[in-house]
Order: structure tokens, then C-alpha cells, then sequence
């Protein structure tokens, strides 16, 4: 392999980690909520995540959620910014006028702190973590206490993440997790995106009202939707917006997205502790999408529906929660 390094170094005027290993890099930007907001194969010029464009940084500061891979947490909407948590219910900023709700959570809007990077002779690697106590900002939101740890390593096989929470508090705490993961469509330089086909582990699609909160039904898929579930479909086929339950096959849980004119798949294997999926494409705008792997159901702390099967989980104190999710290309 050709070189492997990582070091501090600048993106578009924001202080990031850089990693390289082979024909790969990636940087991170611990200021604006630890986003990996950049990972490339520089060999064969594909960009797989959306980037700001160098006009872009102060738009992405202030709205970082469709760049990069920001982590949601507590991810997606809660309906009158009400969270019912243990016998209490907490009360959440409402951040979408729109439709009255909280969206997004707090995480990835946030500072971060570095904890380590460095290589091995295969391998790059940056570890960030946040730590929400009384003394954070986002404790008066979010009154729980915890830690959030991102590892991302890059080597021959891509780039992997691992994610944990750790409960640092006396309180149960509500483990719910997302990531608005932005996908370029085209990844390929000068590639067109009518040559594009998305395929995604999702079960069936959950009827969201006008609030764009499950109603607990389900709705059909189109014929479309059955495409993107399983032998491919183009990611902008229609305007999305869509919540689906996430179905596993072959023991993975993951989004692939195939140039079927350069014959090369970028694949992204979430994990299955995440029982949804969300995507989104911007009304159907070619360019890019977010395949967002999601552990909760939407709004899912006042769900009837059994806690287990929409993902509501709480971790108790001392106790760890930890997911790993890869990118690769396959050809």
C-alpha cells in the first residue's frame, strides 16, 4: 500500500483531521459536530459524500445536516418538541416551525474534541468524542449525562465507523441514533447520474401524517420502492422523504449504489442495531441522497408500538452502546 498517514491539517478554512491510506482520503471536522465531511478515492476521482463547495462553508456551519455523515442524536422529529422518558417528559427546542416538531437533536451542530489519530502501516484513524454533563450547553436541553465516541479508520478495505455511547449518568438514558448520511449521485468524475441504481435493505414504509410523524400504519410500497428494496432503482425516481423499517438480508443491514456505466458499487453496511431507514433527496434534486440509518422510529417515545420492534432502548448506568458501519467499493 502507498502511503498511510494522518495529521491536522486545514479544510476550506476549518481545522480537520486528515486521513489517507492508499488511493484513499478522508477528513474530519471536529468544530462542526465531528462530521466526516469528506472521504474520496483519489486514484480514480470518485467523491463519495457531499461536500461544501468552497462558496459553501458558511452555509454548512450553519446547517451542517446534509454534508458529510452528521450523526442525529436524538435523530428526526418529535411532535411538539415532547420527549416522554421514564415517568418524565422533557421538553425539546421546536427547531421546525413547519410542522411544530424538534428535528435532528443536538449532536451535530456541536464542537467535538479530538481524542486521538495517528496510523498504522495499513491504517489512518481519528477518534472524536463529545461528553454532555451539567457544565454543556446542551445538558440544559438534554438533561442527561453521557458520551458519544466516533472512531473512523481508512484503509485498503475503505473507511469504517464505530460508534458508542456510554452512559455516564444515574438515569436511564435514551440511546436513539442516526446518521444523515450524504451520498453524491454521481460519485464517479464526469459520471452521469441516469447511470445510477440504489439499492436498500427496507421492509415496508411507515404513513407519516402531515406533520411527518408515523401514524403506527404502514403504507404500499410503490413500484418503484420495490426496486430500491431489492434489484435497483434510480435514486431520484421520486421526490423522498420516506420512513421505512430496515429488513436485513444475507446478515447485513445496507444502502448500494452502483455506476452501472463504470461498473463500480459503492456499498454502505450500516449495522442492524439500526431498525429503520430514512431517505431523502432533496425533492428529487440530482446530485445527491441520504440513505439515513436510524435506530428509532420517528417520534418514537410516545409510539404504543412495542419499544423493541421501533428501536426505543435506554442504556443504564455504566452501560455501553456500540454499532460499526462500513464504505467500500466493490467492482
Amino acid at each position: 500500500m502507498a502511503e498511510v498517514k494522518a495529521y491536522e491539517g486545514d479544510y476550506q478554512g476549518e481545522p480537520a483531521v486528515w486521513l489517507k491510506a492508499g488511493p484513499y482520503e478522508a477528513a474530519l471536522v471536529p468544530g462542526v459536530g465531528g462530521n466526516l465531511i469528506a472521504f474520496r478515492d483519489h486514484e480514480n476521482g470518485y467523491r463519495f459524500l457531499r461536500e461544501p463547495g468552497e462558496d459553501e462553508m458558511e452555509v454548512f456551519r450553519q446547517g451542517p445536516g446534509t454534508y458529510g455523515i452528521p450523526i442525529l442524536f436524538p435523530p428526526n422529529r418529535y411532535e411538539d418538541g415532547q420527549f416522554p422518558w421514564n415517568g418524565k417528559t422533557y421538553q425539546l427546542p421546536i427547531n421546525e416551525p413547519a410542522t411544530g416538531n424538534h428535528l435532528h437533536g443536538f449532536l451535530h451542530t456541536i464542537p467535538w474534541e479530538v481524542e486521538q489519530f495517528g496510523q498504522t502501516t495499513l491504517e489512518s484513524f481519528v477518534t472524536v468524542k463529545v461528553t454532555i454533563n451539567p457544565d454543556h450547553p446542551v445538558y440544559k436541553l438534554f438533561p442527561f449525562e453521557f458520551t458519544v465516541k466516533m472512531r473512523y479508520t481508512l484503509g485498503q478495505d475503505g473507511l469504517s465507523q464505530q460508534v458508542s455511547v456510554k452512559n455516564d449518568g444515574a438515569e436511564p438514558l435514551p440511546c436513539l441514533i442516526a446518521f444523515h448520511t450524504a451520498v453524491n449521485a454521481p460519485f464517479v468524475a464526469g459520471g452521469n447520474v441516469k447511470d445510477y441504481l440504489a439499492e436498500i435493505t427496507i421492509g415496508q414504509r411507515w404513513k407519516l401524517n402531515e406533520r411527518m410523524l408515523p401514524t403506527g400504519e404502514y403504507q404500499p410500497l410503490t413500484p418503484d420502492e420495490e426496486k430500491l428494496k431489492e434489484g435497483g432503482v434510480n435514486p431520484f425516481f421520486a421526490s423522498m422523504d420516506n420512513h421505512y423499517t430496515a429488513v436485513p438480508r444475507g446478515g447485513r443491514n445496507r444502502m448500494e449504489l452502483t455506476d452501472t456505466k463504470h461498473g463500480v458499487t459503492l456499498v454502505y453496511d450500516v449495522g442492524t442495531s439500526y431498525k429503520q431507514w430514512m431517505v431523502w433527496n432533496n425533492g428529487a434534486t440530482e446530485g445527491f441522497f441520504c440513505p439515513e440509518p436510524q435506530m428509532n422510529l420517528v417520534n418514537a417515545p410516545k409510539s404504543t408500538l412495542p419499544a423493541e420492534e421501533i428501536g426505543l432502548f435506554g442504556l443504564a448506568q455504566g452501560e455501553i452502546w456500540e454499532e460499526s458501519a462500513r464504505i467500500y467499493i466493490k467492482k
